[in-house]
C-alpha cells in the first residue's frame, strides 16, 4: 500500500534508515515497534539492534535507560510518529535527564501505519519537534531531505548533547522485512553485544 504521490518530496523510510545506519561503527539502535524495526532489519539484522515488539510508546524510554546505564557508547532510537505520540511523556523525561550520548530519530508520515493508514496528529498540526524543544531538548531537527539527514547521521557519534530529529518520511509500506521475534532471543544477544553474560 502507498499513499504517496510519484512527486512527493519527503523521504523513502529504508533509505533514510540505510544513511542514519551507514557509518554506525558501535552505535546502539533501539527501534519502536511496526515500521522502523522493518526498516532497520532489512538494512541489516545486527546484534546491537534491539527491537520492539508491542511496546507501543516505550522506545525514547528504553532508549534513555540504555544511554544513562551505558555512558561510553552512543545510542539511536528510531521511532515512529504514532508511536512517540503515544508516550510524549518520554520527551519529558529525556528532556530533564538529557544524557549526551541520546539521539532520537523520529520518522513521522502523519499515518498510523500499522493500524491502517489513518492520519496521525502530525497530520493535524501537532510539531514534534515543538514539543521537544518545549520538553527542554535543544538540539532539534526538522528533516525533509536526505542533505539535512546526512548531517544529522554525521552528528551521532560525536554529538556531547541529546539530539532529537523529526525526520519527513513518505506515508508507504514497503515489504515487510521481519527480525526475529523470539524476544528472549533478542534480549540475551543485545546483552552479549553489550558484554553482558545471559541472565
Amino acid at each position: 500500500m502507498s499513499g504517496a504521490s510519484p512527486d512527493d518530496p519527503r523521504l523513502d523510510r529504508r533509505a533514510a534508515m540505510r544513511t542514519l545506519l551507514e557509518t554506525r561503527g558501535d552505535l546502539l539502535l533501539v527501534t519502536g515497534l511496526g515500521s522502523t524495526t522493518y526498516d532497520a532489519a532489512a538494512a541489516g539484522d545486527d546484534d546491537r539492534n534491539f527491537y520492539l515488539w508491542g511496546a507501543m510508546g516505550a522506545a525514547a524510554m528504553i532508549g534513555l535507560g540504555l544511554a544513562v546505564a551505558q555512558p561510553e557508547r552512543h545510542v539511536l532510537v528510531v521511532t515512529g510518529d504514532g508511536e512517540v505520540l503515544m508516550g510524549l511523556g518520554a520527551l519529558a523525561t529525556i528532556g530533564v535527564q538529557r544524557p549526551p550520548n541520546l539521539a532520537i530519530a523520529v520518522f513521522d508520515n502523519g499515518r498510523y501505519a500499522e493500524t491502517g493508514m489513518q492520519p496521525s496528529h502530525t497530520d493535524g498540526g501537532v510539531s514534534l519537534c515543538g514539543v521537544a524543544r518545549a520538553c527542554g531538548i535543544e538540539a532539534v531537527f526538522d528533516i525533509e531531505d536526505m542533505a539535512a539527514l546526512k548531517g544529522f547521521a554525521s552528528r551521532l557519534h560525536g554529538a556531547d548533547e541529546t539530539l532529537f530529529a523529526r525526520v519527513a518520511i513518505r506515508a508507504e509500506e514497503p515489504p515487510r522485512v521481519l527480525p526475529s521475534r523470539d524476544g528472549v532471543h533478542l534480549k540475551n544477544r543485545f546483552r552479549r553485544a553489550l558484554g553482558i553474560e545471559d541472565g
